[in-house]
């Protein structure tokens, strides 16, 4: 049985990581499956780059409707078995944040969940959104119990997962029905893998706002998770945060599974 490393990454627009160093970090992180949010283009841009470069087996990209907003990308050292954009729902799929891959031995899924905006007009959509993939995901669970859920949730589920929690207790990202959206998410048996390896860990954040000296001073947020249904989780040998790893606002983050 052999090990498979996956890691995730909201990169902030695929264009610009790659004028950062996104091939050379690529290259060196050599990692089996690698999962990337907020990849704002095209398939016709992103094939291109890919061209140049051939990095996997198998790779796929969810796109948004609207042009430099939104996406998701997998890259893959092996081909799934099949592979699904989105939901199969109108209203949830035009912003290209869902991508499941289907393999003999899990289901991954790569997830970027809708931001709620700061005057908190898109969490009564985020919430819905949010609703439906639990519903996506309890329906392949019937058939499929081994799970992988990862990327950016948008939320920090508990106080140790914000630098600043009283101060944030109103704004996206840490207003109480998303904390309790993840809370009832975790609840029906699914495992937030970085806080069941690192259940004391303090000052550990996947997001910084860009603002001058807010990383520096690690004034931060964990709102980048990989999630294993309770079935997967003896298989999960371990998870990481790259907190050091530059190139976004976020940073990646690791998962290890026996497969």
């Amino acid at each position: 049985m052999t090990d498979l490393s996956l890691i995730s990454w909201n990169i902030n627009g695929f264009r610009s990581s790659i004028r950062t160093g996104f091939w050379d970090w690529f290259k060196k992180t050599d990692a089996d499956i690698v999962c990337l949010q907020e990849t704002k283009i095209d398939k016709a841009a992103f094939d291109a780059e890919l061209g140049l470069f051939a990095p996997t087996e198998f790779h796929a990209l969810n796109e948004a409707h609207k042009k430099g907003y939104s996406g998701v990308a997998t890259f893959s050292k092996m081909a799934p078995l099949s592979t699904e954009l989105g939901l199969g729902l109108p209203e949830y799929d035009t912003e290209g944040r869902l991508l499941f891959t289907h393999y003999k031995n899990f289901t991954l899924v790569n997830c970027y969940i809708p931001n709620g905006q700061r005057d908190l007009g898109r969490v009564p959509y985020k919430l819905e959104f949010s609703d439906a993939l639990i519903k996506k995901c309890e329906k392949l669970r019937k058939t499929q119990p081994n799970l992988i859920l990862c990327g950016d949730f948008n939320v920090a589920h508990q106080e140790v997962d914000i630098k600043n929690p009283k101060s944030n207790k109103n704004n996206s990202g840490f207003t109480q029905p998303e904390r309790d959206w993840m809370t009832k998410f975790l609840g029906m048996g699914y495992i937030d893998t970085f806080r069941h390896f690192h259940p004391e860990a303090k000052d550990r954040y996947t997001w910084w706002s860009y603002r001058p000296g807010v990383r520096e001073k690690n004034i931060g947020w964990r709102i980048d998770y990989f999630i294993v249904t309770k079935e997967l989780l003896p298989k999960v040998k371990s998870a990481q945060i790259f907190e050091n790893e530059m190139g976004s606002d976020h940073c990646p983050i690791g998962l290890v599974i026996k497969n």
